[in-house]
């Protein structure tokens, strides 16, 4: 990590201001997020109403209501531990670079570990926003199917997709302000749109279904015969839907008691995130008139069916516009994220081109970051004009990405304890090695998970290719890393 292009700032106002400099950096961005913009950061980004529900039909699939119910509660545990493992750390270097900065700090030895660390969760994190806008475009195309029963190509959602990418660029190039008074309002749409979502469909369904179908209904549309098995694979639906916490961490610079709000931030974000869901998530369970009519539906997206079956036309559209108000704030945060980590990286001579991407705008925003990331992403939504499976292989590629860059500080943690010489307010104390170890291996668990066959027989068409997308990341920042060493 080289800090030789950027020299501090001499004397710092504030206390993060000063913490920021003995790390070795200026304050450039302007802290201009409070408590609540920090925390709504990571849970717009967590996005609990939008990850459930694009993501529902991957359990309700694979397991059912039981495997949902039990697999996010039990997930939903061990997220948190991971939440709290990394709120220690932000503690101690509240940084933009976030997971990348932590990894070079503990292991300074080993250059390449926070390179690649750094590069993959960044490119994750553009491929989680990707994915976050083409959800937007599904959505967009379902409430206009139920309005008026249009069938939808692929190359029109993905162009949908496109428009979606421009206007988060835009918006993210406005500027800190806001993009942290957006995360913040997302809470409250967040909280209000839960409980109107809840209660309409609590109310609203034809049919209540019992707490013994809710709580133990097996279900299984894989092909596999082992129930154990499949109840596994529903837990995807949960990890997928609770990453996003870390976020704070990238917007630590921009923050007010950065040393504080973030690690509050990471942590809350998730308890949060995991009592709302309960919540919802059980309306959905009590509220599904057929899982066979949601498995078969025409529409953009499952849930889409679910909810119209539930609810009736009309009060299905306003529901699913919910959804996708919300949708869209968690994939603008996730460029905020890679837009950050794009600057941290170039700032520390670890990204191509580190002139430009260290350069920010009147309203303080990296904004190549910003529109590389949205290039990268109309690129990639290119994809699903030709191939669903595809895509949805890129997706699982994000997912496991970010896993990983959690893993690695955690790693870090539990081989060497030392290396976090230091603690900050946020502690864990005594529990801190046990919390890691119990962390990370969740993490390797659920990476290996991801990668394993979610259907049989296993073809061409059902196959999942997240090993295949997750190798071209890393071969991607191989020759990044390659390319650095020799210039």
């Amino acid at each position: 990590m080289d800090k030789s292009s950027l020299e501090a700032a001499p004397a710092p106002g504030s206390a993060s201001d000063r913490r920021l400099n003995e790390l070795g950096y200026a304050q450039q961005f302007k802290r201009q997020m409070s408590f609540w913009a920090v925390v709504g950061m990571s849970f717009t980004a967590i996005g609990i109403l939008t990850g459930m529900s694009s993501a529902f039909q991957t359990g309700l699939f694979s397991g059912g209501p039981l495997g949902l119910f039990w697999g996010w509660n039990i997930c939903s545990i061990f997220m948190f531990l991971i939440a709290l493992c990394l709120a220690e750390i932000a503690s101690v270097w509240p940084t933009a670079g976030g997971l990348y900065y932590w990894v070079c700090k503990m292991k300074p030895d080993v250059p390449a570990l926070g390179f690649i660390t750094g590069n993959v969760y960044a490119w994750a994190m553009v491929l989680t926003g990707t994915s976050g806008n083409l959800s937007v475009a599904l959505y967009l195309a379902s409430v206009i199917s139920i309005g008026t029963g249009k069938v939808w190509q692929q190359v029109e959602i993905a162009a949908m997709a496109w428009g979606v990418n421009i206007l988060s660029g835009i918006m993210n190039t406005w500027g800190t302000r806001p993009i942290g008074m957006i995360a913040g309002l997302s809470v409250w749409w967040t909280l209000g749109g839960t409980v109107v979502l809840v209660i309409c469909l609590l109310v609203k369904a034809p049919v209540k279904n019992t707490a013994s179908f809710v709580f133990f209904d097996f279900e299984n549309y894989t092909g596999w015969g082992s129930e154990g098995f499949v109840v596994l694979l529903g837990f995807l639906q949960a990890v997928y839907t609770l990453e996003g916490c870390e976020t704070a961490a990238q917007v630590a610079e921009e923050a007010i008691n950065a040393e504080w709000l973030c690690p509050i931030a990471l942590s809350a974000s998730v308890a949060g995130s995991w009592f709302i869901g309960v919540i919802y998530m059980l309306s959905l369970l009590f509220a599904v008139q057929s899982i066979a009519s949601v498995q078969s539906t025409s529409y953009a997206l499952p849930i889409a069916q679910l909810i119209y079956d539930a609810v009736g036309r009309n009060l299905s559209i306003l529901l699913i516009v919910i959804i996708l108000v919300a949708q869209w704030a968690a994939a603008l945060t996730a460029w905020t994220a890679s837009s950050r980590l794009f600057f941290a990286l170039a700032r520390d001579r670890a990204f191509p081109f580190q002139s430009s991407f260290v350069a920010l705008s009147r309203t303080g925003a990296p904004y190549v970051g910003v529109w590389l990331s949205v290039f990268v992403g109309c690129v990639i939504a290119a994809a699903y004009i030709g191939s669903t499976i595809a895509f949805n292989g890129i997706l699982a590629a994000a997912a496991i990405g970010v896993l990983l860059s959690y893993s690695v500080p955690i790693f870090c943690r539990v081989v060497w304890p030392n290396a976090l010489d230091e603690r900050g307010p946020f502690t864990l104390g005594r529990y801190s090695w046990t919390l890691n170890l119990l962390s990370l291996l969740f993490c390797i668990f659920t990476c290996v998970l991801f990668i394993l066959p979610t259907s049989t027989p296993v073809t061409s068409l059902n196959m999942n290719y997240a090993i295949v997308a997750i190798g071209v990341i890393f071969m991607l920042v191989t020759i990044q890393y390659l390319g650095n060493v020799i210039t």
